[in-house]
């Protein structure tokens, strides 16, 4: 795949650094997937300091933990570097060295010394408002981080793991199934699709394409069990004379985004799913999931969420291909 050219304005350097300097800070290739597909980036400025909410936003609870603890202990260890280079500086050190210095860092950096320990020259009350300004700070940005991974709206929207393309009302519509896991009142939920795929140009010029696929209903008003999301494969569609190989050969990509309002926190959640050209089931039925018993209560069997069963069987497919 040939990457689109790059603007004027986007080739020139960032300041103070160029694309051959030496001083150049390269970040580590980075890993991730879209749909199924692998992909690799190299080239990038390292820039930690600027993306550092994001990082702590997306890391992972175990990571985070680590990073705050190895900055807990990064501090503790360089105060008490500096109240070591006067000796005397602390009064009744215990134990006596480095150790009780250390400690007597901690208490401080949390703000909870405990009287015992104590600075008895200027120098140590110096050293010690700094290390309490910096503790207070500290403890202000780890409150908010975790309030904000805390509050951070999650949406339990579950995907079935294939689509299924069948008639309905004489159509040929590509079908997708989402529920909501949560099973609570999603207002107003919206949904959109589109179909991600490598295009060649007259010219030649190959470039990946994003075409917008229409739903029958891209909203619904209350998002409670399911929904079946459905596009006509008509001859307005971006798929229109498409079958398996044609989107084998452009590495086709169904992205499926879901949005929509929680009713009991009032905040907007969202979700999606890619699905890869071999997730679509052709000429496919997904298995009801909904029954009704002799008391006249409706039952959903999410165990039968993920399945579809062919609609015709082997004998009438080789029927209509003949």
């Amino acid at each position: 795949m040939t990457p689109q050219q790059p603007s004027p304005t986007s080739r020139a350097p960032s300041r103070g650094a160029t694309p051959a300097d030496p001083r150049r800070r390269l970040a580590s290739p980075k890993r991730f997937f879209l749909g199924d597909r692998e992909i690799i980036t190299v080239g990038l400025e390292r820039r930690v300091w600027q993306d550092l909410y994001h990082y702590c936003m997306t890391v992972s609870w175990p990571r985070l933990f680590a990073s705050f603890a190895l900055l807990f202990l990064a501090f503790n260890l360089a105060f008490a570097c500096l109240y070591y280079l006067r000796p005397g500086c602390i009064a009744n050190v215990n134990p006596p060295g480095y150790a009780g210095i250390f400690f007597f860092s901690v208490e401080t950096l949390a703000t909870v010394g405990y009287g015992d320990m104590h600075p008895q020259t200027l120098y140590g009350h110096l050293v010690a408002s700094g290390e309490i300004f910096v503790g207070m700070m500290s403890v202000a940005l780890v409150t908010g981080v975790m309030f904000a991974r805390f509050s951070r709206p999650t949406a339990r929207f579950l995907f079935a793991d294939v689509a299924v393309v069948r008639p309905i009302d004489g159509r040929r519509v590509l079908m997708f199934r989402a529920a909501n896991a949560r099973q609570n009142i999603i207002m107003e939920a919206s949904a959109q699709l589109r179909l991600i795929r490598d295009t060649v140009t007259a010219e030649g010029y190959r470039y990946r394409r994003i075409d917008d696929l229409p739903l029958l209903r891209s909203e619904h008003p209350l998002f409670v069990l399911g929904w079946n999301l459905m596009h006509v494969l008509d001859e307005r569609s971006p798929l229109a004379g498409q079958d398996d190989a044609s989107l084998a050969a452009s590495h086709a990509i169904f992205n499926l985004t879901l949005s929509g309002t929680d009713e009991t926190t009032g905040q907007v959640l969202m979700a999606r799913r890619a699905y890869r050209w071999d997730a679509i089931r052709w000429d496919h039925s997904f298995r009801d999931i909904i029954s009704t018993g002799e008391d006249g209560i409706d039952r959903f069997d999410y165990a039968k969420f993920h399945d579809a069963d062919p609609l015709y069987s082997e004998e009438e497919a080789g029927a209509d291909d003949a």
